[in-house]
């Protein structure tokens, strides 16, 4: 999976003959890396900078695995819930975000792995200090 390679097509474009749409550049994400990372590079590049929280590579691999939605709105509530773990001094932590689950080394600032929707249903969280909902 560490080859997964992000791969663009051509559109198919019906409707009348000899309209022509003029075609953006998608491929500005990898030009900055020689067209080489990986979308899990992507993604833990784009998470780096986007959230004070850092995820493990298990972590980027869950949230690209089961197609978790990470808006930004949704990083600033899960920074927000690591701040709220920290003032408890909880460590290994679940924060509940929408219909995403983070369980998260608080102290450590890290995403250890993530679940969301229909992943979560069935589950027992064990070995966490508290939970988070945020």
């Amino acid at each position: 999976m560490d080859d997964m390679r992000l791969k663009f097509y051509n559109p198919v474009v019906t409707g009348a003959p000899g309209v022509s749409i003029p075609r953006t550049n998608v491929h500005s994400t990898t030009a900055d890396s020689g067209g080489n990372a990986s979308f899990q590079e992507i993604l833990q590049k784009d998470l780096e900078e986007t959230s004070e929280v850092s995820f493990s590579k298990h972590a980027v691999k869950r949230v690209m695995d089961h197609n978790l939605s990470l808006s930004q709105d949704s990083l600033a509530r899960l920074n927000e819930g690591v701040k709220l773990a920290n003032e408890k001094n909880l460590d290994d932590t679940l924060i509940l975000v929408d219909q995403n689950a983070f369980l998260v080394s608080a102290k450590n600032n890290t995403v250890i792995t993530a679940f969301g929707g229909s992943d979560m249903k069935g589950n027992v969280f064990t070995n966490i200090d508290g939970t988070v909902v945020v």
